[in-house]
Formats: structure tokens, C-alpha cells, sequence
């Protein structure tokens, strides 16, 4: 395997005002005792990784949860400042904020945007307040468009709105008027994601049996629908699921559907370098004490040949042939002779130096990538 010179850094800030239904990842309310003792062992926990990893090259850092937002400015500061101080973060490095309008106030983000963070990922999931209310979102429409108007006067250029399909209670209708207000705001990136019911959360007890959501026929006419409009409104979809103007692709996502080695700290973080992936416990009072162990796996090489294949066909660019010899010394065609021609005689895959799912592929992706598993 060849090794990279460059790194990308996760944060997970696990705090929200108040835990969505729809939502599983490891978020909770906690006072600002409790974010005080998390953010002294998240300082800890990057200290004690530098010592081991040393000063190595970042080209971007994401901040996520949770709502990072929620937490007093200071501690995203104190957070940053260790970074580039421990490591040898890049003058250009990409560094992503996500926040929620109920918590993003316009003094946190001038703050946010003096130290140095330059991208805002704003999670609003719907502009009817129909739609927010049954998601269990704290904002309203008018909320968000005050959190963007901040954050542009604050001076960022760069901004990701995050919107939902297949919620409960939208129509074709009401994401269509979602997607027309969105796109005249005119932002940089726009995320578009589909609601998956996941098991263990409030909406998976709601909604199980599918009842109450839009049906199979409207959520696919949702699906064809964004490819369609953002595309005649200047954004290219350049992965699965997100759409940019040209130049204004998400880097930290793009690295990791490349395999750009990842170091995350906190809880429930991920990391992924030397050809093993790492996930931190997800405890909150062991990491405050000072537990930061994870679970390891180590990759082979067969694992992370698949791992190229199904993370790099998410991207609509694809993946190099050329790469994947560089990489692993070995063929494409070699390896995976058989599934690119039966994907290719299918009609969901373009096999020529450029290994890249069609139209048709995007829209199956899921069957298309099991194959390299």
C-alpha cells in the first residue's frame, strides 16, 4: 500500500438542545458542567494523539454531532487552537462547522468564522413548518433564514444547506417549494438526503410500518426531482447525495470517499490510518475520565480494495484504474473482471480508465456497491 502524506481531522461535539426523533446518531442534552469536562478531555485526548502521531499534515478539520453550535464558542476555539498547534494544519485547510438556527447565534458565528473556521454546513431539512414540526426541529423557517443571513454578514462564503426528502406529511409539492427557496439563497453546496427510519428511534416506532410518509411512487419522484432542478439551477451533483457549484465541493467528504486517512476525536469519533479503522467508545462519563480506547480493525488488503471500489463509486467521478494499480500493485480488471462487466453489460457502470456508476447505477447505487463487498 502506498502511504499519504496528508490527514483529515473529525470532531464530534455529541451535544444537541434536544435529540431529534428521526435521529441515531450519539447526541444528547447535557448542562455546561457537563460540556465544560468534555471539552478538557477532548483537549486531552489531542495532545495525547500528537504525542503518538506527531505534527502530521491536515487539509481539513469537520466539526460535527450533535450541534456543535450548542456549547459556548469558546470551547470550539480552545478546540481549533489545539489543533493547530499539535498539528500542522494547512493555511488553506477546510475547516466545516455544522449548526442548527436555534443555536447558531450571530456573536458565535463571527467568533466561529475569526477562528478560522471557513465553511458552515446549516442543518434545515424542510422551509414548511408542517414538515419541522413532525421532524421535531426546534426552528422555524424565518429562524434559519436569520441564521444565513448571519452567517453571511459574518463572512462566510461558503455555506451547506441540508435538506430532507420523505418526510412525513411532504408532498411533491411542498419539497418542490423546499428546493425553489433554497436554491434562491443561492449557497455553495446543498446536501440532499432522504429520511431513513432508523430502528431505535422515535420515528422508527411512528413510522415502521411506512404509514404517514409519502409513498414509494412520490419519494422516487423526490429523488428524480432534485437530480433534475438543482442541476438547472448551476449545482453538480458530485457524490450520492450533494450537490455544489462548480470549485465548491465539499474537501473533507471528498477525502473520504477517497480514503484520505481520517483522525477523529471524541466520542463516537472514527479514524481510519495505517490500513485500520478505529471508533471510539461512545461513554461519555469514561471519556471524560480519560478513556479515549476504540475498538480496531484491521483492514486486508481485499478489504480495502472493496473499500476503494464502493467509497470511490459514490463520487460520480469514480475511480482510476490507474490509481488502483498505484495503490495496490494489482489490476482492476484483474481483480474485479467479472462484477465491471456484469455491471457494464447492465447498463450501471462505464468501464473504461474511469471505472463510474450511470445514471442508472447512481440510482441503484446500493445494489451496484454490494457487489465489490
Amino acid at each position: 500500500m502506498k502511504s499519504s502524506e496528508e490527514y483529515e481531522i473529525y470532531v464530534h461535539i455529541p451535544f444537541c438542545v434536544r435529540k431529534c426523533d428521526y435521529c441515531d446518531f450519539v447526541s444528547l442534552a447535557c448542562g455546561k458542567d457537563v460540556h465544560e469536562e468534555y471539552f478538557g478531555a477532548l483537549l486531552r485526548q489531542i495532545d495525547k494523539t500528537a504525542e503518538t502521531m506527531g505534527r502530521v499534515p491536515v487539509v481539513s478539520v469537520f466539526i460535527g454531532g450533535g450541534t456543535p453550535t450548542v456549547p459556548d464558542e469558546k470551547h470550539i476555539v480552545a478546540v481549533l487552537c489545539k489543533l493547530k498547534k499539535r498539528f500542522n494544519v494547512a493555511p488553506d485547510a477546510e475547516i466545516t462547522i455544522e449548526a442548527n438556527p436555534n443555536s447558531a447565534s450571530y456573536e458565535k458565528l463571527k467568533v466561529y468564522r475569526q477562528a478560522g473556521v471557513n465553511r458552515l454546513s446549516i442543518g434545515l431539512q424542510s422551509t414548511e413548518e408542517e414538515e419541522l414540526k413532525k421532524l421535531s426541529r426546534l426552528h422555524n423557517y424565518e429562524e434559519f433564514l436569520k441564521t444565513y443571513r448571519d452567517a453571511r454578514e459574518a463572512g462566510f462564503d461558503n455555506i451547506n444547506i441540508d435538506i430532507m426528502s420523505a418526510i412525513p406529511g411532504q408532498t411533491l409539492e411542498s419539497y418542490t417549494r423546499t428546493l425553489e427557496r433554497v436554491t434562491a439563497l443561492n449557497p455553495e453546496h446543498i446536501s440532499a438526503y432522504s429520511l431513513i427510519v432508523e430502528e431505535g428511534t422515535p420515528f422508527y416506532e411512528r413510522y415502521k410500518d411506512g404509514k404517514g410518509l409519502p409513498d414509494e411512487d412520490t419519494e422516487r419522484e423526490m429523488y428524480y426531482l432534485t437530480k433534475r432542478f438543482l442541476h438547472e439551477h448551476g449545482y453538480e451533483r458530485y457524490e450520492i447525495s450533494n450537490y455544489a457549484k462548480p470549485g465548491c465541493e465539499c474537501r473533507h467528504n471528498l477525502g473520504y470517499w477517497k480514503r484520505v486517512p481520517y483522525i477523529g476525536f471524541g466520542i463516537a469519533a472514527a479514524s481510519f490510518y495505517g490500513g485500520k479503522r478505529y471508533s471510539t467508545h461512545t461513554d461519555l462519563k469514561r471519556f471524560c475520565e480519560g478513556d479515549y480506547s476504540a475498538e480496531k480493525e484491521c483492514l486486508s488488503e481485499s478489504d480495502e480494495m472493496a473499500e476503494f471500489m464502493f467509497l470511490g463509486l459514490r463520487l460520480t467521478g469514480g475511480v482510476a484504474k490507474e490509481e488502483f494499480l498505484a495503490t495496490f500493485g494489482q489490476s482492476m480488471d484483474e481483480i474485479y473482471k467479472d462484477k465491471l462487466e456484469k455491471l457494464s453489460v447492465e447498463g450501471l457502470l462505464i468501464n473504461g480508465d474511469q471505472v463510474m456508476l450511470t445514471d442508472k447505477g447512481m440510482d441503484v447505487a446500493n445494489y451496484c456497491m454490494s457487489e465489490f463487498v
